[in-house]
């Protein structure tokens, strides 16, 4: 029986899993990827930094509602406004409460 993953691993796609690999392959070391990915290293370290927000969003313990928790990581991949995923919240939370009425 195949274990589940982590839920940090299911927010990853295939870009970030191949960056995740480059990382690790490199020793962790930012600047061999700097010359790897041929970009300077506040872009890369941009890159990084938002993968890391994407698996916090991903563990975030306070988070139960798997559409929240999915909002969470759009937002920390640049994806959606911080803004724009708190409206989506606040009416997916309305609808729910409607439902359970």
């Amino acid at each position: 029986m195949k274990e589940p993953q982590p839920p940090w691993l299911e927010v990853l796609d295939e870009e970030d899993l191949q960056f995740l690999k480059r990382f690790v392959l490199s020793s962790g070391s930012l600047k061999a990827l700097c010359d790897e990915y041929e970009v300077s290293y506040p872009t890369l370290r941009s890159r990084l930094d938002r993968l890391i927000a994407k698996v916090q969003a991903a563990e975030d313990p306070k988070v139960v509602d798997s559409f929240q928790r999915k909002l969470h990581v759009l937002v920390a991949d640049g994806k959606m406004s911080a803004a724009l995923a708190r409206e989506l919240w606040k009416a997916h939370r309305s609808v729910a409460d409607e439902r359970t009425k």
